[in-house]
């Protein structure tokens, strides 16, 4: 892939498999392109890792934060199901905007919660908001374990965040579908992967082994998801796709 920025001439212009594409630079394609680019050297350069919220590590997109508090605020769930701790700042993020909203918690899984991270989250002051289940995202135990937590008439919203290959994101897709409620939904992190598979720090598989796959093939054969870019509340620009880490991530429970 090869893009040409001319600002001279007000065009910017890509290449892809001998095919090249152009559009003028102060456009919303051309906006769309250079975000493209933008992503591609950022997440090369680790830019989410400087990032924390309340004090944790948080490691993810600031566009992406904003936009999930968008969606937290107008589903309201009673309980945000994340797979994927590392640090914690996500958890404390969520438990956060559940703390402002007035209600909701958080379950955080993970296959290893490392003795500093737990300590960090169990001493923070939003600690009361949140459980922590340690272990394999996809074993039944851990999936019983996440169920057992929640009440039936709960309202869930599930995250995944952990392990990122097709096969895992397909067997979490599998698991933690059942207990996402209608019109809430569930949330597949990092299919930027395959955006950023030729960049040096990338890996050429991803371009076929990715969240996005896994999401293609799920909604398949499950009709009662689709894939859905929440809208934006507040628009007064003509953009309509999302700067994201997590293309194709919104899946909304439809019934």
């Amino acid at each position: 892939m090869k893009w040409t920025v001319d600002t001279e001439a007000g065009l910017i212009s890509r290449d892809g498999d001998g095919e090249a594409q152009t559009a003028p630079l102060y456009s919303t394609a051309g906006f769309e392109e250079l975000s493209k680019l933008w992503l591609k050297v950022g997440w090369n350069q680790k830019y989410v890792y400087t990032f924390t919220w309340l004090g944790r590590p948080i490691i993810q997109l600031p566009d992406d934060m904003i936009r999930i508090q968008e969606v937290l605020h107008h589903v309201q769930p009673d309980v945000i199901v994340e797979c994927g701790v590392a640090h914690g700042g996500s958890l404390i993020y969520y438990a956060s905007l559940c703390k402002l909203a007035g209600g909701g918690r958080v379950v955080g899984i993970d296959i290893e919660i490392r003795p500093h991270n737990r300590a960090a989250i169990e001493a923070h002051p939003l600690a009361d908001l949140i459980t922590l289940i340690e272990g394999s995202s996809v074993v039944p135990e851990t999936v019983a374990a996440a169920a057992a937590v929640i009440q039936p008439e709960e309202k869930v919203l599930v995250i995944l965040d952990s392990n990122h290959t097709r096969t895992h994101v397909r067997a979490e897709l599998e698991a933690y579908a059942p207990l996402v409620s209608v019109d809430s939904y569930l949330v597949v992190m990092d299919g930027i992967m395959r955006l950023v598979a030729d960049t040096p720090r990338g890996d050429r598989e991803w371009e076929g082994d990715n969240p996005i796959v896994a999401v293609d093939e799920f909604v398949d054969g499950h009709p009662e998801f689709v894939v859905e870019q929440p809208p934006w509340p507040f628009n007064e620009s003509e953009l309509r796709s999302n700067v994201t880490h997590w293309p194709r991530g919104y899946l909304r429970r439809v019934r």
